[in-house]
């Protein structure tokens, strides 16, 4: 009975946590950077498309009018963010074709600066550089802490909930929501085909 009430509680409380993460993921916006390959000069060339995409739509990513208002302003912007990509890659010298898009895609549990993201999927700004073959960038746009300067007022926009998941480091909990996670994913996948 003890054993059974212990398996209880263990299970309220990650179900509980999966809840919110569900939340967390359901109130962000990503930005997912693709390089051509992984050769380093592909890679510093995806570092660059990302600084000068950051750099020319920050405002785009405010924390007024919540995650719609940013999906609307990226929408809006689409061919603009493509357009700053595309001679970011000129610039640099490269003939690369740039994909811009708004997408949903499943991202692993991450850890970045003070936050940690949850694993699932996501709504995304997808970058895709050349023949999108290297290894990928990701922030989160929305809310912005991609920007440094707006980090602290970006958590605040999660509910208090989603800031003690955001905020609280990783646990085992995030091991066990990615384990669930990515086993929906694979699901998904094998039931599409």
């Amino acid at each position: 009975m003890i054993v059974g009430l212990i398996l209880a509680v263990v299970l309220s409380s990650v179900t509980s946590f999966a809840s919110v993460c569900r939340q967390v993921r359901g109130d962000t916006l990503r930005l997912h950077v693709l390089a051509n390959s992984d050769s380093e000069e592909d890679q510093a060339l995806k570092l660059y498309v990302r600084d000068c995409i950051l750099q020319e739509t920050g405002t785009l990513f405010t924390t007024t009018g919540g995650k719609a208002a940013a999906e609307q302003a990226v929408d809006r912007h689409l061919e603009e963010i493509a357009h700053i990509a595309q001679e970011a890659v000129r610039e640099k010298g490269y003939d690369y074709p740039v994909s811009v898009y708004r997408t949903n895609m499943y991202f692993a549990t991450t850890s970045y600066e003070n936050a940690t993201m949850p694993a699932g999927r996501y709504d995304a700004l997808r970058v895709e550089i050349g023949s999108a073959a290297g290894h990928n960038w990701w922030c989160v746009l929305y809310p912005p802490l991609c920007l440094p300067a707006a980090q602290q007022e970006a958590i605040e926009a999660f509910t208090g909930e989603e800031q003690q998941v955001v905020e609280g480091g990783y646990e085992v909990r995030f091991a066990l929501v990615e384990l669930l996670e990515s086993a929906r994913e694979r699901w998904n996948k094998e039931n599409e085909k």
